[in-house]
């Protein structure tokens, strides 16, 4: 029975490898297509959509589903200042520092602080009686010396008259004229004498020597003071006319410079620290004669007449220097121009539609800057800049929106 069992077994035949392998290889393609294509999807939306809202047209907004209410301003062709600003300093023409010329006590001080003095008033007294005594000697001595040269001369004249006859030899006339030479100068040493003794007795007598406001009293009555001491009695500023000192950059020195009279004689105004009030109009009298290499600048020198004496000695002000004016420019305030990085634009309403407008820009000043590519008389959207986009449908309000920055208003 075992024997005819084996001899009638049959194995099985022989079966190919499992068809499993092929079939996962597939998925992995599938798997890894799959990634590719969701990879390039992520892509275009991460980047696609970013580099459309970077175009300037504002295509990537969501447009509003009514019509913007905005407010207008309107292209007007007018002149505008070309102005080159800077830091200023006012600065005095005089500022006297008196000290005393003579030793002596202070019997009087006849200023007070803050005062507004004339050429020639009176503003100290020394006591002056050690040097009226001076001169009371000084002129006696004068009047002795006089008086000996009176009585040479007489002698002289004698003395002529007997050479004359020949009764005196020639010596003794001689001598008498040296003796007439020597009181001569002996007078003028006592004039010389007298003079100093009374300029020091004047010195006694302090007066202004300009025009100017008076500082903060130094001094009192009953001080000892020093001749040529460095102890300051008192100060004296001039306050009208003063100057002003700025400085223009070495680069705008050209355009400065190719002006009438050389740039003399140009407005300058000065303005306070914030910019917010003009104090006062001025002149260029003078420039200085090198630039500073440290800073690239030149020092200009303006006269202004401050009559309401606003402007004070060492005040910082800023300062507009006008260089020339520009005739016929088109201008548009500066609220509504936007900007796009380096590209300004603007929002030109018509048939109550808005349509963004490349532009150019110019000079700023006041408010107001000189721009290309809007015609005289052409309105633009002054608000509302969040809200619009290219050939939005705008209602134009009467009443002032409030305004929004340029940079958060880019398109």
């Amino acid at each position: 029975m075992d024997q005819q069992a084996s001899a009638t077994y049959t194995p099985p035949p022989h079966q190919p490898p499992s068809a499993e392998k092929p079939t996962r290889k597939k998925r992995y393609w599938i798997w890894a297509l799959l990634a590719i294509v969701l990879a390039l999807l992520f892509y275009w939306g991460l980047f696609g959509k970013r580099g459309q809202s970077a175009q300037p047209a504002g295509g990537g907004r969501r447009a509003f589903a009514g019509p913007v209410t905005i407010t207008t301003a309107t292209a007007e062709k007018g002149d505008i200042g070309v102005y080159l600003q800077a830091i200023g300093t006012v600065t005095a023409v005089y500022t006297d520092s008196i000290t005393a010329q003579v030793t002596g006590v202070l019997t009087a001080v006849h200023y007070k602080q803050g005062q507004m003095v004339q050429k020639g008033d009176a503003l100290i007294d020394i006591d002056p009686r050690l040097y009226e005594a001076m001169v009371t000697q000084a002129e006696g001595a004068l009047e002795r010396d006089q008086n000996l040269l009176a009585q040479a001369q007489m002698d002289l004249a004698r003395y002529q008259d007997a050479w004359k006859r020949n009764a005196i030899p020639r010596q003794t006339l001689e001598d008498q004229e040296k003796i007439v030479k020597q009181y001569e100068g002996t007078v003028r040493n006592d004039e010389g004498t007298l003079r100093y003794d009374q300029v020091q007795l004047a010195y006694c007598h302090i007066t202004a020597p300009i025009g100017g406001k008076v500082g903060l009293r130094l001094v009192d009555p009953g001080n000892l003071v020093t001749a040529n001491a460095t102890t300051t009695l008192v100060v004296i500023t001039q306050m009208q006319p003063i100057t002003v000192v700025a400085t223009i950059s070495e680069d705008d020195l050209g355009q400065v410079m190719s002006q009438p009279n050389r740039g003399l004689n140009l407005p300058m105004e000065a303005w306070d620290r914030a910019n917010d009030h003009k104090i006062g109009t001025g002149n260029v009298t003078s420039y200085d004669n090198q630039i500073d290499t440290t800073t690239g600048t030149l020092k200009v020198r303006a006269t202004f007449a401050n009559k309401s004496d606003e402007l004070y000695p060492n005040e910082f002000v800023n300062t507009r220097l006008l260089v020339k004016t520009l005739q016929n420019q088109v201008l548009l305030p500066d609220s509504a121009i936007q900007h796009n990085g380096s590209q300004a634009f603007v929002y030109v309403i018509q048939n109550s539609q808005a349509t963004l407008r490349m532009i150019k820009t110019g000079v700023s000043n006041e408010g107001k800057t000189v721009v290309e590519g809007v015609n005289p008389g052409e309105v633009v959207a002054d608000s509302s800049f969040e809200k619009l986009q290219n050939g939005s449908k705008v209602v134009i309000s009467k009443i002032a929106l409030p305004s929004t920055s340029t940079e958060e208003n880019a398109p």
